[in-house]
């Protein structure tokens, strides 16, 4: 079982109000009756430390309360709200640990008003720590909480931008499986035709059921691309002509689900739909060191006005998608490049090499 380590200001906030709120006063009562001892003073001189820290438990009580209640205030207003209530917490705190001081010290009650105003200030750098601290951590929490629901909106967005890049099905795909079912209807090959519809129906079904933010092995993508690939060989029999070179330990790296479809729709449509003797299409898969590589390579007629990996505005849909889901995935991790060959085009790209981990 996975131990995580919590940081202290992610406990619930009540839990860690309290927990620092008392271990701070007892902590300035021991930190008091420590420099009592270091001075001599009476055994009973505990008792004075001790009211200190318990005026100042329950005044910082009241500060809390009023600091929540103006919290909405902007800094220079609850500032100015907050002056006389810790000029007035440090002069409680004076008063009841003075009267129990004097008990020990006669010298230390006040002879006339300054030296009153004086003592009654005395504590203030205690109630202002304490003041400084409530509200450094406060602001903590809402920053953090800021964060929290930046990220989680920036999660959100993002999955909705893989689901929707996912889910592009390209219009020509569809318009051409089902005018190719009708055309074997008429010409009465219902036997072609079921098997076409099954194909197409469990292609679908596989894209539409699987979670677009679900990564999967490459077998799996193969799989998946082989309903897709059973519909086009219908369609084209014996011109389209399909190979594959992937590495042994490439069956198990993780790519995105459906990652290549795109890549391959592209490709027969441009490469093998446009010559009268087909093509043929090409998928590798290679290792290099941390990165997974695949590349599909097809050898039609290429694209001229291919410069820098770059297609012209309105061509290769699929590829722009492929390379923008990428880029939401990876980032700088990832690469996609495009390329004219001797004979056809070859898209190539690279991802981090990613493996599931035993046991899960």
């Amino acid at each position: 079982m996975a131990i995580t380590a919590t940081h202290p200001l992610d406990l619930p906030r009540q839990h860690l109000f309290w927990i620092l709120h008392i271990g701070g006063w007892v902590g300035y009562f021991c930190l008091g009756y420590l420099q009592a001892i270091a001075y001599g003073k009476p055994s009973g001189y505990w008792i004075v430390p001790a009211t200190a820290a318990c005026t100042g438990f329950t005044v910082t009580l009241g500060l809390r309360y009023l600091l929540r209640a103006c919290w909405g205030l902007p800094p220079r207003r609850l500032m100015a709200v907050m002056i006389l209530p810790i000029l007035g917490s440090s002069a409680v705190m004076d008063m009841t640990t003075r009267t129990l001081l004097v008990r020990f010290c006669e010298t230390c009650a006040p002879t006339s008003r300054i030296a009153f105003i004086a003592y009654a200030l005395s504590y203030i750098y205690v109630v202002l720590a304490w003041v400084g601290l409530y509200l450094g951590i406060k602001y903590y929490r809402q920053l953090q909480d800021e964060t929290q629901r930046a990220l989680a909106a920036r999660s959100m967005a993002h999955q909705a931008q893989l689901k929707m890049l996912r889910y592009q099905l390209n219009p020509h795909f569809l318009f051409n499986t089902l005018n190719a079912i009708s055309t074997l209807i008429l010409d009465r090959d219902n036997g072609t035709a079921n098997r076409m519809v099954q194909g197409l129906s469990a292609f679908l079904r596989h894209s539409l059921d699987n979670d677009p933010m679900q990564r999967v092995t490459l077998r799996q993508e193969l799989d998946a691309l082989t309903l897709y690939l059973d519909i086009e060989k219908i369609r084209f029999a014996e011109r389209l002509r399909i190979e594959t070179d992937i590495e042994e330990d490439c069956w198990r790296a993780l790519l995105p689900s459906l990652l290549l479809q795109p890549l391959v729709e592209n490709a027969i449509k441009y490469a093998v739909a446009k010559q009268i003797a087909g093509g043929l299409l090409r998928i590798e898969a290679r290792r290099e060191g941390e990165q997974l590589v695949l590349r599909v390579i097809d050898d039609g007629p290429g694209c001229q006005s291919l410069e820098g990996g770059q297609l012209p505005p309105g061509k290769g849909v699929g590829l722009r998608n492929t390379r923008e889901r990428l880029n939401v995935l990876y980032g700088d991790d990832s690469s996609f490049n495009v390329r004219n060959c001797e004979r056809g085009i070859e898209v190539t790209l690279r991802l981090p090499f990613e493996t599931r981990l035993l046991g899960e």
